[in-house]
């Protein structure tokens, strides 16, 4: 059941995990559909947004594993299930 979801991630000290979030990232590009992400250098954080589309399972998984890498924290927004033939 394919669903449409948005994982929100804030990146704590990017220059500590950036290469491994990217790389997780990298590893479910089949699901992405689109990446936004916005530095705050003063700040030293980065916001993210990745658009997904793809099975629930994998869905969870990517946003569990991001989940787990130290200094990011992540919230996902799920859709329902989608209907119709011409879904993404």
């Amino acid at each position: 059941m394919k669903r449409v979801a948005v994982i929100g991630a804030v990146l704590d000290e990017p220059g500590v995990c950036q290469k491994a979030f990217n790389d997780t990232l990298s590893s479910y590009s089949a699901i992405i559909r689109g990446r936004m992400g916005i530095p705050f250098e003063k700040e030293k954080i980065s916001v993210v947004s990745v658009v997904l589309a793809g099975e629930l399972d994998s869905i969870n998984a990517l946003t569990g594993k991001l989940g787990n890498i130290p200094h990011v924290t992540v919230k996902t927004a799920i859709s329902g299930e989608l209907k119709g033939e011409n879904h993404v």
